[in-house]
């Protein structure tokens, strides 16, 4: 029991919140709980985990989520270990929960240079209907930066996933290869702006980021075939963008080939998203868990070949293997099953509650003091 990992997990907590304070300490060992010393409430070293509360070992919890995260079927999963569908699906949405929650901490407080960005979307079978899916993806380090289901592939799905690479990154300086839909254009160029504040009385203007480039690549069918393809310039100079392709060794012209290839990563692991195949998911809570579990291991757990490098020195190995997450500087080393489910979410910082009236006289005191 490490004191220095868990935080407080009582929201009227003054030190809610709070990682390395010094505040927690060990309760009970046998028990696996930690101790606050601020508020004096005790918890459970699992709590805030998908293992909490729950009876069965967490090896064998662990064990499953792997299987299912690497596209294992549930009925080959329930006759191997005994186990019942519904509890394969509670942990499954036990696990997609925390994981949409969890390491999206460690993401935004890395704030990095994630630049180009692709971004595509694609359908997901549920029963008896389709989903529209959204995901973007960092070229430069291959990082999976989220993915948004809406029951339309419209303007609104598109908007709210733009929102989230706009909070993913340091500046608003970026650049994008889109897809050839038009709600891509209307939500990069809604997002992508900022109130300019003059002080006069009335609504602001409102200036789109000059430093954003965006490019579309446009395909056109025939036959159920790709028959051309369109590289249009939607936002910057056409050289702009080539050399940010040429800097980041992300082409030569505009494409969506990375996230495609991210798709076909999904489509690997997650039944629904298969284009011709009978799984389907039952509901559109259980698509979204799938997503971010094997989202987030795509991340922090799997190796990438195209990322590694080549090992210093004096090293007994000739490469050194790189996760996405690794690559963006998100962490050192690479993630087990285990610790990216273990993962503790800090909770919101404890904020004083607003007191009316007038403030107590041993706060007025000082300030008379300093006036006379």
């Amino acid at each position: 029991m490490n004191p220095q990992t868990p935080c407080c997990h009582n929201p009227d907590c003054r030190a809610s919140g709070q990682v390395g304070q010094g505040n927690m300490g060990g309760h009970s060992r046998a028990e696996q709980r930690y101790r606050c010393a601020t508020c004096g409430q005790t918890f459970a070293a699992t709590q805030g985990t998908p293992f909490y509360r729950l009876r069965t070992a967490a090896d064998l919890v662990t064990l499953v989520l792997t299987l299912r995260c690497h596209g294992g079927p549930t009925h080959a999963i329930v006759a191997a270990f005994g186990l019942d569908e519904r509890t394969v699906a509670a942990w499954l949405t036990r696990a997609g929960q925390h994981c949409q929650q969890g390491p999206q901490h460690v993401v935004q407080q890395g704030q990095g240079d994630l630049q180009p960005v692709q971004a595509a979307e694609r359908w997901g079978k549920l029963g008896g209907r389709r989903v529209g899916l959204a995901m973007a993806r960092a070229v430069p380090s291959r990082l999976w930066l989220g993915g948004v289901i809406s029951p339309h592939r419209d303007l609104v799905l598109i908007t709210t996933l733009v929102q989230g690479v706009r909070s993913w990154g340091r500046s608003l300086t970026m650049r994008v290869c889109v897809h050839g839909r038009a709600s891509y254009v209307t939500a990069f160029l809604r997002v992508f702006r900022d109130p300019v504040h003059t002080g006069r009385p009335g609504r602001p203007r409102v200036v789109l980021e000059a430093g954003l480039l965006l490019g579309q690549g446009v395909k056109r069918y025939g036959k159920r075939r790709v028959a051309s393809v369109e590289h249009r310039v939607v936002r910057g100079t056409e050289a702009a963008i080539a050399t940010v392709l040429a800097t980041t060794h992300s082409g030569t012209r505009i494409n969506t080939a990375d996230v495609e290839r991210l798709n076909a990563t999904f489509r690997a692991s997650l039944a629904p998203l298969v284009r011709r195949g009978r799984a389907l998911a039952h509901t559109e809570a259980a698509l979204s868990a799938g997503m971010w579990l094997v989202g987030w291991a795509y991340n922090f757990c799997w190796w990438q070949e195209g990322l590694r490098q080549r090992a210093p020195a004096g090293a007994p190995w000739k490469w050194q293997e790189r996760t996405p997450a690794m690559a963006a500087g998100l962490t050192g080393h690479r993630w087990t099953m285990r610790e990216l489910l273990c993962d503790q979410v800090p909770l919101p910082g404890w904020v004083a509650p607003k007191r009316r009236g007038r403030p107590p006289k041993r706060v007025l005191q000082p300030a008379i003091a300093v006036a006379t």
